[in-house]
């Protein structure tokens, strides 16, 4: 399991998972490879020198394959635990060996994405993904990723998914008002509606012009006002508008 997999929460699921190109890898580890590379052509021409330069040159020798070896697994460790993970939640970016380090965007808060592919980007499949975030500050680049087109397509389709599932969530209506001198009549969510609805309005038996209000059960109270309070928390209504919405309501028992 790697490292990205241990910090999803509860429901979360991996939708997509990317790593950078291997080119960044050969790009990262060339002087590496041009280490051991020096150190093999020293070790050939070491057959050419006399017995007491030899020894010298053993060591040079020694030092560039087995310190070209050490950073050449050194940038392999590296590329092997980067990672870009998007989930049903948000987007990931992992990073680091031994010192981890991850950076995370949730979906609600993603704007947009922007692409940057070079021509030998689109024929070798890699390019630059910047993730827009609502903030400022909030650009996460992900640099030389693997196929960025399919992983931004997977992060819109993903983020499509997560604000139809919120919206489509919605808020459980509350029974009908029924009183005992009239015949039943379905209301739907009253102090949901009123409080979406009327703004600074509050619906009482006190106002002018509107019906006496039904008296509520203290269930129904209790689903009012969680409703309510969900709105208030979204910023669909001003604390104001709850705790007005909530006097009324309390006068009904």
């Amino acid at each position: 399991m790697s490292y990205a997999d241990g910090l999803l929460s509860t429901g979360e699921r991996i939708a997509h998972r990317e790593k950078q190109h291997w080119f960044v890898f050969v790009w990262g580890s060339k002087w590496a490879v041009g280490a051991i590379l020096l150190g093999l052509v020293l070790l050939v021409l070491s057959q050419n020198v006399g017995p007491d330069q030899r020894g010298i040159v053993g060591i040079g020798v020694a030092a560039l394959v087995i310190g070209g070896l050490a950073v050449l697994g050194w940038h392999i460790a590296r590329f092997l635990n980067q990672e870009y993970v998007l989930t049903n939640r948000r987007v990931l970016q992992v990073a680091g060996v031994l010192n981890k380090t991850s950076t995370d965007s949730s979906l609600e808060k993603i704007n947009d994405a922007r692409l940057s592919q070079s021509v030998f980007g689109r024929i070798f499949g890699f390019g630059d993904l910047d993730i827009l975030t609502a903030a400022e500050t909030g650009i996460e680049r992900f640099h030389m990723i693997r196929n960025p087109v399919g992983f931004k397509k997977a992060m819109l389709d993903a983020k499509h998914e997560y604000e139809r599932d919120v919206a489509g969530t919605g808020f459980a209506p509350s029974p009908p008002l029924r009183t005992d001198a009239s015949p039943p009549r379905p209301v739907a969510a009253p102090a949901v509606a009123a409080a979406a609805t009327d703004g600074d309005e509050t619906l009482s038996a006190d106002t002018p012009g509107r019906p006496p209000a039904a008296a509520l059960s203290s269930d129904e109270l209790t689903r009012t006002l969680s409703s309510l309070a969900d709105l208030r928390d979204r910023g669909a209504i001003s604390p104001e508008e709850y705790e007005r919405k909530k006097a009324d309501l309390l006068s009904r028992l």
